[in-house]
């Protein structure tokens, strides 16, 4: 275990949490943070501050008044890349400041790569951006509410032609698994940066990020991806405008259905060809299909030659020819 896992797990077996630890910097102040307690008409002074826990017993400042500071010693890393790999860089940016400002300044910036492309249903022009807004916001919440402080690091934002990622420091709350969290399972690393953000009215309850994000894309045949690593949590957007990211909420005439269910197959090779190997149940949560449907079209995708099924006792799976 690494040194910051070491803390970690003494601050849990001791029954503190960093954000309640004495802050190390003392000298903080709070313009981001009035600013917008003012903006909701929210009384903010040294009781306010008690009730919040920005203030220990001992009447010093936490570091949970530290990460809502001006003096906010944790940064966000944005950096936007051409195409799909990190080869060349287009832009790149670090913001600092209160995690308010952050997550103010890190939104506004991310908007100016959120473009519009026009689509056309029938007669009726539709404009769609390439990331649904409140997708970007739930995933840049999450990002800064639960990552794990105790590494020094910057959360870090990939920009790509065909996806944003974000990725956090801390995977998962130790206990935690992936399947708990997408059940709606909450369990905050840092309960009270994140009751400070409720009461700011950022975030409407606790545990319903990620489910959020993953309504808002269910018309799509990609579907978000969330990975936990030891030390780290990503979350990866698609880009729903990106060529041969087709989505199911335009209506098909009757001459298209052929087109339909080639971006369905699409959609299922890319998959495939980007894990290494996919099975029925993946194809159903990932493109987004019925049981019936995804099993027929992977069995004439394999009857096309494009994939091949390879059985290992009750599980199957299809493997990308040639890969």
């Amino acid at each position: 275990m690494n040194e910051s896992g070491i803390r970690s797990l003494l601050l849990e077996t001791s029954g503190t949490s960093f954000e309640a630890c004495r802050s190390l910097e003392q000298d903080l102040t709070f313009i981001t943070l009035k600013e917008e307690m003012d903006k909701r008409q929210i009384a903010f002074g040294s009781a306010q501050m008690e009730t919040l826990k920005m203030i220990g017993s001992d009447k010093l400042f936490t570091n949970l008044a530290m990460l809502l500071s001006d003096q906010c010693s944790y940064t966000c890393k944005v950096a936007v890349f051409q195409g799909r790999d990190s080869a060349v860089f287009r832009d790149r940016k670090e913001f600092s400041g209160s995690v308010l400002k952050q997550l103010s300044d890190v939104y506004r910036f991310l908007a100016t790569y959120n473009k519009t492309k026009a689509r056309f249903n029938g007669l009726l022009r539709e404009d769609t951006l390439d990331y649904p807004q409140e997708a970007i916001r739930e995933a840049l919440l999450n990002s800064i509410i639960h990552r794990d402080y105790l590494f020094s690091g910057s959360t870090i934002i990939n920009v790509f032609d065909d996806r944003i990622e974000f990725v956090s420091l801390g995977g998962l709350v130790r206990g935690l698994s992936m399947e708990a969290i997408t059940m709606g399972v909450s369990q905050s690393r840092n309960p009270n940066l994140a009751s400070v953000f409720y009461r700011l009215q950022l975030v409407e309850s606790y545990g319903t990020g990620i489910r959020k994000i993953m309504h808002l894309y269910k018309e799509y045949l990609r579907k978000p991806e969330f990975k936990a690593a030891e030390g780290a949590f990503s979350c990866v957007l698609p880009n729903s405008n990106e060529e041969g990211m087709y989505t199911q909420k335009y209506d098909y005439h009757e001459d298209s259905v052929g087109e339909s269910l080639n971006a369905e197959k699409a959609s299922i090779l890319y998959h495939a060809k980007a894990r290494g190997s996919i099975s029925r149940k993946e194809v159903e949560d990932l493109v987004g299909l019925k049981t019936t449907k995804a099993f027929r079209l992977l069995k004439e995708l394999c009857a096309e030659g494009q994939l091949t099924q390879q059985t290992c006792g009750k599980f199957t799976r299809y493997i990308p020819l040639g890969e």
